[in-house]
């Protein structure tokens, strides 16, 4: 099967791009706006729209494969690409990609991605958004060209030895922390809420006190509503480096009050994403190895998730051979190449460290849906509910197309 040709149109994504420096100086708000100037290059407002592109391979049968170039909601932060507008790449990706993938064979998504990820232009990479979207349409094409989901392929393609079943999903509430909280225990969410603390004086307090109050409220609301008895969902919160401004990035005292927090959550078990933020990737690495030592040594069991400056394959090799963190977030579009993205899961299982098949708000349906197909093929800890910040949608689709490929595969199984 050959793919003839290459046709993109322009989309929104699921959420915002948002400037997260200008946000942790203080910007303030006015409804769904934030105020004050941005800082990081490319911004010309903290808060503008999220762009996509769509990548259609049309192939010589007539079908259609598609894959969406996206980037996430803090672009431009912690070591990535730059904003990711959509009329500045579609031409990059007609003049460039496009000549070099029609006419092509579909034997292998491996090989096809692989040369695609390592394409260059003036010596450096293509955006992670362009890359992260072609090998997405690549899968697909290659799935609809056997006639198997996109799971299947990665299983045999890269010998994941994994049996394909539903992988827990990770809800996140955006700043409706409390309402939001709400649908996800109706929804059954295995993993919640992520709530979104990315400023110390409004959500985390001067001495942590606004998040431990945050973190008793969800255990309390959890026990009172929860649907069924048996329903003990993971605590999961990103607090965006705000723990380690709050205590001047004191690490033993930044592992002290996570502790804290872990025993306010019991019976539930709890996860606290990105407690530091200390500007550079080695100084990060350190610094989380050290925070994961403290809390080992206080024998405590919350874990701590890696994120900021855990942007490559490479990356999270490096995080996980120094243990930096008990999980690693592999914040899928960061990542480039999908391609990418399996390496970085089947090396974290390899390692014995969580994989979390991330990404961000700030996708769209299609990415979503291709990213769940390849968390199950490697057998991923937990996998992200996106786009957007609204639980029911991100969830939906999410948990939908994780039910049909397990619907599909097990059809072909007994046929």
């Amino acid at each position: 099967m050959k793919i003839i040709d290459v046709v993109l149109s322009e989309g929104t994504t699921g959420f915002y791009f948002d400037d997260q420096k200008a946000i942790k100086k203080g910007a303030g708000h006015d409804g769904f706006f934030y105020t004050g100037e941005a800082v990081t290059p490319g911004f010309s407002k903290i808060r503008q729209k999220g762009e996509a592109i769509s990548v259609m391979l049309v192939l010589e049968d007539g079908q259609v494969a598609l894959g969406e170039c996206a980037a996430v909601q803090y672009s431009g932060a912690g070591g990535r690409d730059p904003l990711f507008l959509a009329q500045d790449f579609i031409p990059v990706i007609e003049s460039e990609i496009a000549p070099k993938l029609i006419g092509r064979e579909l034997t292998s998504f491996r090989e096809l991605a692989e040369e695609v990820d390592a394409m260059e232009h003036n010596g450096k990479k293509f955006h992670t958004a362009i890359r992260y979207g072609v090998t997405q349409a690549i899968l697909d094409a290659v799935a609809k060209s056997q006639h198997r989901t996109m799971a299947e392929v990665v299983v045999d393609e890269y010998q994941t030895g994994v049996e394909l079943k539903r992988i827990p999903i990770f809800t996140q509430s955006g700043d409706d922390r409390y309402n939001n909280v709400d649908k996800m225990i109706i929804k059954g969410a295995d993993v919640l809420p992520h709530a979104l603390i990315n400023n110390v004086e409004e959500k985390l307090g001067r001495n942590g006190e606004i998040l431990k109050d945050y973190v008793l409220w969800l255990r309390q609301r959890i026990s009172e509503q929860k649907q069924s008895e048996g329903y003990e969902p993971i605590l999961h919160i990103d607090v965006y480096g705000t723990i380690g401004q709050a205590f001047a990035n004191d690490f033993k005292r930044v592992a002290e009050y996570v502790a804290e927090l872990g025993e306010i959550a019991k019976p539930y078990h709890l996860r606290i994403e990105g407690p530091v933020d200390v500007d550079e990737r080695e100084a990060q690495i350190k610094a989380l190895a050290e925070i994961t030592r403290y809390l080992a040594e206080a024998g405590s069991d919350v874990e701590i998730v890696a994120d900021e400056w855990c942007n490559t394959y490479e990356d999270v090799v490096d995080f996980a051979d120094a243990n930096a963190g008990h999980m690693l977030q592999v914040k899928t579009p960061d990542l480039g190449g999908v391609n990418n993205t399996i390496e970085a899961l089947l090396y974290c299982r390899k390692t014995g460290k969580g994989a979390y098949s991330g990404g961000t708000c700030n996708e769209t349906n299609r990415s979503a849906e291709i990213l769940t197909n390849i968390a199950m093929a490697c057998g991923a800890t937990q996998c992200l509910a996106k786009p957007g910040m609204g639980v029911d949608e991100g969830y939906m689709i999410v948990n939908n197309e994780m039910n049909r490929v397990l619907a599909l595969s097990r059809r072909r199984k007994n046929s």
